[in-house]
């Protein structure tokens, strides 16, 4: 009876949202979104979501660089436990968890007044600084017109050969923005729940209007393997990890237990003989192991041996893709990258350098920033000469996912896919949007998961829900990296 009487009843609506902070898998700062929902007359808890931060702190950073990130992180995620709390609890109150669209609106628009609300207190800001600056200007201290400094004698000044064009300006983040992103995924999780349905179908669904897709497949996965320290005495900094991806004829299940075979070995390879295992403790915040290499080749033919060593081989049993992460590399005075401590390199030089590389090793399939993002003119010649042999994909030389769905064109250098992440004031449909616009331009999607990651496993359902070709999670060790890699063999032995 209880039963046939449930059809009759209203369908869940939200009644309330808690935000809270909570710690990511590097032990900083970020946001929880809680969900309830007024279910035949009860307040019911539906379920939960933790963000993931983009804690990418530089390896060189300096302590006060360090210190101000943190502090931008800690008021970043309160002002976000406070929007959470407040004004979106009351705006979403009543609307259905399962009308994302509607919900991932009211968020959109609450985002935009307050980006609106900083824009105007900036050109206040300005405005006074700029009466200030005019009333006590004095003349004497301007140089008469016509008159020139003097440089120094003796002094010669570094000119790059060719400029190269200047790094473009950092996308702000708003104080507080992980607020949009942490109630976006909660309700498309809380909407999952109510429909008694897995995520990953909840995403697919609201991806395809409804409509059941024919069948599902999974993302392959980008296994980080090797983590190359930049730090003295390693000489090679152009590597930031070396990944592996099993071939497409494995299952998930044979794919991770084949990469780890191989780090077992890799293991092995990283230990001095006859010494008390080192390389257990040297495991990155990635969940990779830690090394050191002298120069571009070291980790590719330490792959090769590993490989090897245990019967496999490297372009047939498994593939290669690095994350170059060349924006870390540019030397802006010299207007060239630093491949290798000392050693550096114009951006055309650059694409030799890679050209050569592919055709020495041709198990590597995948490249990732090989550039930066402003080096267009590079990404063409590079793309005409390895699209054939190797994906050249753009992660940090992307734009972010708010800014790609307004121009489609923006900002993406030519290349074979993007990484895209779950960030910040990121929505739900915004990723359902540019998913589609990037199926629809034949790129590859990748859901990448950021450096500040937590053992919130939502990720793995969106990229499977999504019909990403790739999902980067980093490395098999550390909870919060292996709690995804669970989640997706979970979804094959459902699928």
């Amino acid at each position: 009876k209880a039963n046939y009487f449930s059809k009759f009843s209203k369908a869940p609506v939200i009644c309330k949202l808690v935000g809270r902070k909570v710690l990511d898998g590097v032990g900083q700062p970020t946001l929880e979104v809680e969900i309830y929902c007024r279910v035949k007359n009860n307040e019911k808890r539906i379920c939960s979501t933790v963000m993931s931060s983009l804690s990418q702190i530089p390896e060189n950073a300096l302590p006060e660089t360090t210190e101000a990130d943190e502090k931008e992180r800690r008021d970043s995620v309160n002002t976000a436990v406070e929007w959470v709390n407040e004004p979106l609890n009351t705006m979403l109150r009543d609307l259905k968890p399962t009308d994302q669209s509607k919900v991932d609106k009211v968020l959109g628009e609450y985002f935009t007044k307050k980006v609106e609300e900083k824009k105007g207190i900036q050109n206040q800001e300005e405005e006074t600084e700029a009466s200030l600056a005019l009333s006590s200007c004095t003349p004497s201290a301007t140089a008469l017109p016509g008159e020139k400094k003097a440089a120094k004698p003796g002094k010669k000044v570094a000119v790059a050969e060719r400029p190269i064009p200047p790094a473009e300006p950092v996308e702000s983040v708003l104080c507080g923005s992980l607020a949009i992103g942490g109630t976006s995924l909660a309700i498309a999780k809380a909407g999952a729940t109510i429909s008694r349905i897995p995520l990953y179908l909840h995403i697919a669904l609201l991806k395809h209007d409804q409509d059941s897709p024919k069948e599902m497949t999974l993302p392959l996965p980008m296994v980080t393997l090797l983590n190359c320290e930049k730090i003295l005495p390693a000489k090679l900094k152009l590597v930031k990890e070396v990944m592996l991806i099993p071939p497409v004829q494995l299952s998930l299940k044979q794919g991770i237990e084949r990469v780890l075979d191989i780090q077992k070995e890799m293991m092995k390879l990283l230990e001095p003989p006859g010494k008390v295992p080192r390389a257990l403790k040297r495991i990155s915040h990635l969940g990779c192991l830690i090394t050191q290499c002298d120069n571009l080749e070291q980790p590719l033919l330490l792959m090769q041996t590993a490989c090897n060593n245990i019967g496999l081989e490297l372009g047939t049993d498994i593939y290669l893709a690095i994350n170059c992460a060349a924006q870390e590399l540019m030397d802006y005075v010299k207007g060239k990258y630093e491949i290798l401590t000392g050693m550096f390199k114009s951006p055309d030089e650059m694409v030799d350098m890679y050209v050569e590389l592919i055709n020495k090793f041709p198990s590597i399939i995948a490249l990732i920033d090989p550039l930066r993002k402003e080096d267009r003119q590079q990404w063409d010649n590079m793309y005409c000469a390895l699209r054939s042999k190797c994906y050249l994909i753009a992660e940090d030389a992307a734009t972010d996912i708010s800014k790609l769905k307004i121009d489609q064109n923006i900002n993406i250098p030519r290349c074979s896919g993007v990484v895209l992440k779950y960030i910040n004031q990121t929505k739900v449909s915004d990723l359902i949007e540019v998913t589609g616009l990037l199926d629809g331009q034949r790129h590859i999607t990748i859901l990448g998961s950021p450096d500040g990651e937590s053992s919130d496993d939502s990720l793995v359902d969106l990229a499977v829900g999504l019909g990403a070709r790739f999902i980067k999670l980093g490395g098999l060790s550390r909870g919060e990296r292996v709690t995804k890699y669970n989640r997706l063999l979970a979804i094959e032995e459902e699928l």
